[in-house]
């Protein structure tokens, strides 16, 4: 063989051993694979950097409502992948009707994958009424989905989670162009997302997103009367 084919094999060797490392991924307890990931969750569009706690106020059917959303320092193992651990908390009239733990991780590209979330709706004696919606990637079937791509553009449609049955949100990116002005972040370059699930086929859900920041606005325009628009950000 001439030196120069050689040269050339070892390059592509070379080559080959790079994109080998370089999509190196995590196996999950399930058998699955994801690519490498991390609870450190940076993307621009969907930020969470612990301590950071965002309120948001709004209306759910018909009631005044507040939404917090907490960034914990907490981290949590789901099918083999480390993730951020996020309390949320809903008040409707003043009284806690909901709370929810969600689980996050990015991967090496930046996207940000949903890996579940424990949710109880909660009786006004603080009683749990139900857990309907609950689920973790690996388990019974569930599976992680796209809640946050690296490189968003318009037109791209993403699976948020699957639970079948239980769980089956999708979302779509519409603009990355619009205008909202909320208390808690505005921008005239948001990111617009269309959001539904089969389980609730006669409903529509929009979200705006801020560089930066994340949520600012979700709003139901078909199906319903909800809304949550960010008013303020906190650190500690």
């Amino acid at each position: 063989m001439r030196r120069s084919t050689l040269l050339s094999t070892a390059a592509t060797l070379l080559a080959a051993t790079m994109l080998v490392a370089s999509l190196a991924a995590t196996s999950s307890a399930s058998g699955a694979v994801f690519p490498t990931t991390s609870a450190r969750v940076n993307n621009p569009w969907f930020p969470l950097k612990p301590g950071t706690t965002y309120v948001y106020m709004g209306v759910k059917d018909g009631l005044p409502a507040v939404d917090i959303l907490r960034v914990t320092h907490r981290t949590h193992v789901i099918d083999g992948v480390r993730c951020a651990v996020i309390d949320d908390r809903g008040y409707f009239a003043g009284r806690l009707g909901e709370r929810t733990t969600d689980w996050y991780a990015e991967d090496r590209s930046g996207t940000v994958w949903y890996f579940g979330e424990a949710t109880a709706e909660l009786n006004p004696n603080g009683t749990v009424k139900t857990t309907a919606g609950s689920f973790q990637a690996g388990k019974n079937g569930a599976r992680q989905g796209i809640f946050m791509p690296a490189h968003p553009h318009i037109g791209a449609a993403y699976q948020q989670e699957f639970s079948k049955g239980n769980a089956e949100d999708h979302f779509q990116i519409l603009s990355l162009s619009s205008h909202v002005n909320t208390a808690g972040g505005s921008s005239q370059h948001a990111m617009l997302t269309k959001e539904t699930t089969p389980l609730e086929p006669g409903t529509i859900d929009h979200k705006l997103y801020v560089r930066g920041i994340g949520t600012v606005l979700e709003e139901t325009v078909k199906g319903g009367d909800e809304r949550f628009a960010l008013i303020s950000i906190l650190h500690s």
